[in-house]
């Protein structure tokens, strides 16, 4: 593990890869880490990319930056393009899901500068964010006192991973993985305080907004999508693709939400087809 100081605060990521190869930025979602990405992760620094997994600050990451940092959608995008300028990355390739993939949306809308292409997996976009019944659970984190309550049981495996909690995202789960997501939040207030600034932050008319504005972006876009997701359905990434001036759609079997998790490997050579791409 690796850390940096931002304006934000010091976050801590994972680097893999040769220093000169073509960099690649992970962004996950509300309470999971970079670790969600460490299968794809590992596959394409094997092949030669430069890869950064970085803990963002939204309730499972292990420091909680300063306590007037802006820590909106919008405040993590701006967060994410100063991790890009502090390590001085160029022509990135961006990737997102979940939560993250709404994020990964705002930084287009905020500052694209540094990012070459961009890959979504299943994610929030237009008035999903967040899709029935996570709504609820993003709400309830506005209040951490009343949602760290909420979490206590998931110190437990087996509640962590039922269906009313990581259960309904993955067909695949790591037990010790699924515990460093959830411990942070219930042992750290200023992880709490965090994850509820980004929670008071969602605003679904704010991303519909900036989907209108997506086709600004003029770099390629992939749309990776798990087939199996019961909330983030192909046909939101069709409905995305069309916002945007150079994107497809890939679906991928056996996969629900946390695609990476599902299919790494899958996910691994269809971002290392799609960066080979040459332009029209």
């Amino acid at each position: 593990m690796s850390e940096i100081t931002l304006p934000q605060g010091t976050v801590r990521y994972r680097e893999r890869g040769p220093a000169d190869g073509p960099a690649v930025l992970f962004v996950h979602g509300f309470l999971g880490n970079g670790t969600l990405w460490d299968g794809v992760a590992e596959r394409l620094a094997q092949r030669g990319m430069r890869t950064f997994q970085p803990d963002l600050p939204l309730g499972a990451h292990p420091i909680a930056l300063d306590p007037a940092a802006d820590l909106s959608p919008r405040g993590v995008a701006r967060l994410i393009a100063a991790f890009a300028a502090a390590l001085e990355l160029e022509d990135v390739t961006l990737v997102g899901n979940d939560s993250g993939g709404a994020v990964c949306q705002f930084l287009l809308d905020t500052d694209p500068s540094r990012i070459g292409r961009l890959v979504l997996t299943n994610c929030d976009a237009f008035e999903a964010f967040p899709p029935k019944p996570f709504n609820l659970i993003l709400q309830a984190a506005r209040r951490p006192w009343l949602f760290r309550a909420a979490m206590e049981p998931t110190r437990a495996t087996a509640v962590r991973h039922s269906p009313l909690a990581f259960g309904l995202l993955a067909h695949r789960l790591d037990p010790a993985q699924t515990r460093d997501w959830v411990l942070p939040y219930l042992t750290d207030a200023g992880v709490r305080r965090d994850a509820a600034k980004f929670c008071r932050g969602v605003d679904p008319r704010e991303l519909t907004a900036v989907a209108s504005r997506l086709r600004r972006f003029d770099g390629p876009v992939l749309l990776c999508w798990g087939k199996d997701d019961r909330f983030f359905k192909p046909a939101l990434a069709h409905r995305l693709q069309a916002c945007f001036a150079d994107a497809r759609v890939v679906e991928v079997d056996d996969a629900r939400t946390f695609v990476p998790i599902d299919q790494p490997a899958r996910v691994a050579d269809e971002i290392t087809a799609f960066t080979a791409r040459v332009p029209a």
